[in-house]
């Protein structure tokens, strides 16, 4: 599995203050898991939540979840010192909040230069600010460990005043923009919460707009949230067979050096080709990782 290849169709969010939600994320069917510092953990209990994240880490036996740290802002009074405490285990990456320029990005760089050169920095695009700056915060990709964006669609809509209803009108210039500087820099992008934790239908409407939107998966708040962002962000059945007869109709000697050709009634050109190899990859995989009554691949 490489990074490009790397399913993140599921990112739930865990209270590191709460030591049964972080045993319980070891058996869970998500992706990544992110052991939260910040608004899931009340102020007095900061630093207890802080060594709990720490020793998850260094404990392991999450798999091949992708294991992230959620610290405080850069501009609270515990920022720092979590960014200290993780030189002490090895997250895959540490995601930071209320990211909103360069500058913050090449701040944090300097805050992780103790952590081990695997571990990843994620940020989180959920300021006004950071909206303006999307180009110049994704540029920095090329000098840093940056390596995806998690929108905060909640702290947006606090700071712009909009109502986040049914098709989130209000931002969906603001999700388009942070998938499109994300591409531009080769990061992951992950789309924000559901907030309405008995509304299915709901959750799998958003889900299937941001995978339309191209985000590599959805942020969650509750484990009952999995299953339909699996499946959501899963390449389908249909999807891969004709992935799988693209890559075979170009492998043909007599396709040598094409540089289009007609499958099943479609044109495709070669990027079309390395969009169906990363797919069947994807697919391999979560196939790989998962026996196929978990795997939420669904026919299509």
């Amino acid at each position: 599995m490489t990074e490009a290849t790397r399913p993140l169709r599921s990112v739930l969010y865990m209270p590191a203050s709460n030591a049964k939600a972080i045993a319980k994320s070891r058996t869970l069917d998500c992706d990544a898991v992110i052991f939260d510092l910040e608004d899931a953990v009340a102020p007095n209990e900061k630093e207890a939540a802080r060594v709990r994240a720490v020793e998850a880490v260094q404990a392991g036996g999450f798999g091949s979840r992708t294991v992230v740290v959620r610290v405080n802002g850069l501009a609270t009074p515990w920022g720092e010192a979590d960014f200290r405490a993780l030189a002490d285990c090895a997250p895959h990456a540490v995601l930071v909040p209320k990211v909103s320029s360069a500058a913050d990005v090449s701040a944090c760089e300097w805050l992780m230069s103790a952590l081990p050169d695997e571990t990843q920095l994620w940020v989180m695009i959920e300021t006004a600010r950071s909206i303006f700056n999307l180009r110049e915060i994704a540029s920095t990709a090329s000098a840093t460990r940056l390596a995806a964006f998690v929108l905060g669609t909640n702290d947006l809509c606090k700071e712009t005043n909009a109502r986040l209803t049914s098709g989130r009108a209000a931002v969906l210039p603001q999700l388009a923009l942070a998938v499109t500087a994300a591409r531009m820099a080769g990061l992951a992008v992950i789309d924000g919460v559901y907030n309405d934790l008995e509304d299915d239908a709901g959750l799998e409407a958003e889900c299937n707009q941001a995978l339309e939107y191209g985000f590599d998966g959805k942020t969650l708040i509750h484990p009952g949230q999995i299953a339909i962002a699996n499946r959501a962000f899963s390449p389908t059945t249909a999807e891969i067979a004709f992935a799988k007869a693209v890559i075979a109709a170009f492998s043909l000697p007599e396709n040598a050096g094409a540089g289009a050709l007609r499958v099943e009634g479609k044109m495709v050109e070669l990027l079309h080709l390395e969009q169906c190899k990363r797919l069947c990859a994807i697919d391999e995989v979560i196939r790989a990782d998962r026996p196929p009554a978990a795997s939420a691949i669904h026919a299509g």
